[in-house]
């Protein structure tokens, strides 16, 4: 009785300490990461570049497959969004109300499915809260995640109606140069 009692508590042990070892926090690379805020205007075009976020996240990977998506978080510093006029960026910062509302935030609350591609990638399909200017939206996001060595890299786009997010689009020039309501975001981010 004594041995299968052992047996019992070294195969619990050998499973808690597998998934202990596979279910790894992970966090955001500034150095390897990138994020853009497309958008027009009734000029041009224009982009905006994040200079600073930060995140956390929970994988599990067994192997060269991730198998899971435990938690994801994402944070993006709203005056370090850089346009490279500053004027235009006066005008974000505005628009955002960066004085109140210093972050724009991202967090999954449910993960739908994690799907393995042909070509060696990973189709993880979320649920998540995203924070703008004060408001939250319940949104999905589907990210394409890619392992390299200790890294996950995920890539993915969301197009905003940021009027839903109590934004009013910016202006310029006494009114004359108007951007539009949408905007959307690309972004290729790594978490190690």
């Amino acid at each position: 009785m004594k041995a299968k009692h052992r047996i019992v508590g070294l195969i619990m042990f050998m499973f808690l300490t597998f998934n202990f070892l596979n279910a790894q926090e992970y966090k955001l690379l500034l150095s390897e990461s990138t994020l853009t805020v497309d958008g027009t205007s009734n000029l041009h075009d224009w982009s905006i570049e994040a200079k600073a976020m930060s995140g956390t996240a929970g994988f599990t990977v067994s192997g060269t497959d991730i198998t899971a998506l435990k938690n994801l978080t994402f944070v993006v510093e709203v005056e370090q969004l850089k346009s490279g006029k500053s004027g235009m960026d006066k005008n974000t910062f505005k628009a955002l109300n960066s004085s109140k509302y210093k972050t724009i935030n991202f967090k999954v609350t449910k993960v739908v499915k994690v799907t393995k591609n042909t070509n060696g990638t990973f189709t993880i399909e979320t649920l998540g809260d995203l924070t703008i200017n004060g408001v939250t939206k319940n949104i999905g996001q589907a990210f394409t995640a890619k392992l390299v060595d200790s890294k996950v890299q995920l890539i993915g786009k969301q197009t905003l109606n940021m009027t839903q997010y109590s934004v009013e689009p910016p202006t310029a020039l006494l009114g004359t140069i108007k951007t539009g309501e949408n905007v959307t975001i690309n972004f290729s981010v790594v978490y190690k």
